[in-house]
């Protein structure tokens, strides 16, 4: 079902390390339109899973909700080679099921996670933002079941 990849795969243990170090991934979706649909989000990778967050209502939830098969892509460690017409990367590539976080407790888990992740310096004003903005915020969690890697060095 999952194609493999033809040239220069790294290992599911460097490829874990991308999503790790990863600053942001694109999350992918199909919407009804049938049209695909990418966007940029700050996410953490968490007991095997991928989880994001954002607005309880828009194009990504309408879409996870019409078809749930996603792909998200992180690339790490970019140096652009102008005098060989090249890039350096490492990247991973997941393809999973998407669904919203209804456990309040696996939405708080993966919330407090995000900011450890982002905002370390911050997290007593990060956890009152959080409590304040809760019903506004939803969190999707992206079980893994497939993913690949790939390194240009």
């Amino acid at each position: 079902m999952f194609r493999e990849l033809r040239n220069s795969p790294i290992s599911e243990l460097e490829t874990k390390e991308v999503l790790l170090k990863g600053e942001y991934g694109v999350f992918s979706t199909t919407g009804s339109d049938n049209y695909a649909y990418g966007i940029p989000l700050n996410y953490v990778y968490l007991n095997g899973c991928i989880y994001v967050h954002g607005a309880n209502i828009g194009h990504r939830i309408d879409n996870i909700k019409f078809n749930p098969s996603v792909s998200f892509c992180v690339v790490d460690s970019v140096k652009i080679l102008p005098d060989k017409f090249d890039t350096l990367f490492r990247s991973a590539i997941i393809f999973g099921q998407a669904q919203l976080v209804n456990d309040q407790e696996e939405k708080k888990e993966a919330l407090i996670a995000l900011l450890e992740k982002y905002s370390k310096e911050y997290m007593e004003n990060g956890i009152k933002y959080m409590n304040i903005e809760w019903d506004n915020t939803s969190v999707v969690k992206i079980a893994i079941e497939h993913i690949t890697g790939k390194a240009q060095k």
